[in-house]
């Protein structure tokens, strides 16, 4: 009983670490999505608007703050994960229960899959404010040649619109890319759980091999059956219709 509790507590901390790390990764991503485009409307508003929401640095500090937040859940989730292994590790307890085995690799698919998601999320982030740092030091550039120099041309409106064109153009290119991914993870998903299904199928057939022998009999009898009657049915039908033209 003392071994069953301590299984069930590592199976509750497991949960709620992964049911942290859920809602924090969500937030993670919502965070990165922001940033550039908060970085985009600040840099079209930058001569009327002066006080931004929430600044890059800001943000900057709440990605630092969350990235901390959630590496260490990761690592408390691994932790549960690697006392789990050790538990059904322990002689005899794999051969009383092959579920324990089960539930722990269902257990580390799930770490595996949100410490992929951290990671590709933090570098998406830094991708976005590296390539934002280096477009605002060439907007800085810009704007301070066109100071220096007072010259406000239509050459140098022309190149700040084809400028912004190529940003938009960019940004939509990103977002159709990582549709394209998550639709392509979705269907890579189900397809697993296709082959899982299918495979557990065939696994029951080959089990049971006297209860399809059994299913085609009773269905070869029902369609016998059903002959039979249609044939009395007919039969009778005729006979009837004999009886009433005489």
């Amino acid at each position: 009983a003392g071994s069953s509790n301590y299984w069930e507590d590592l199976r509750k901390q497991a949960r709620q670490l992964e049911n942290e790390l859920d809602l924090k990764l969500v937030s993670f991503s919502k965070l990165c999505t922001s940033y550039s485009h908060n970085n985009s409307r600040e840099g079209r508003r930058d001569s009327s608007d002066t006080t931004p929401l929430l600044n890059g640095s800001s943000q900057d500090h709440m990605f630092e703050t969350m990235a901390v937040e959630i590496e260490q859940l990761l690592a408390k989730l691994t932790g549960v994960n690697d006392k789990m292994a050790e538990y059904s590790s322990t002689a005899g307890v794999t051969s009383i229960n092959a579920a324990l085995m089960h539930t722990l690799q269902r257990h580390r698919d799930i770490l595996q899959d949100y410490t992929h998601e951290f990671h590709k999320t933090k570098a998406n982030f830094q991708a976005i404010r590296e390539r934002e740092d280096l477009l605002g030091s060439v907007r800085k550039d810009i704007e301070s040649y066109k100071s220096g120099s007072g010259v406000n041309n239509r050459r140098t409106e022309l190149f700040l619109k084809e400028h912004e064109h190529l940003r938009s153009s960019d940004r939509l290119i990103e977002e159709t890319i990582s549709i394209a991914m998550a639709t392509k993870e979705n269907m890579t998903s189900q397809r697993g759980m296709l082959k899982s299904i299918q495979s557990r199928v065939n696994t029951l057939a080959n089990r049971f091999p006297a209860v399809n022998s059994l299913i085609q009999r009773i269905n070869l009898r029902k369609r016998r059956d059903s002959l039979i009657l249609g044939a009395v049915i007919g039969i009778c039908t005729i006979l009837l219709l004999l009886y009433a033209i005489h």
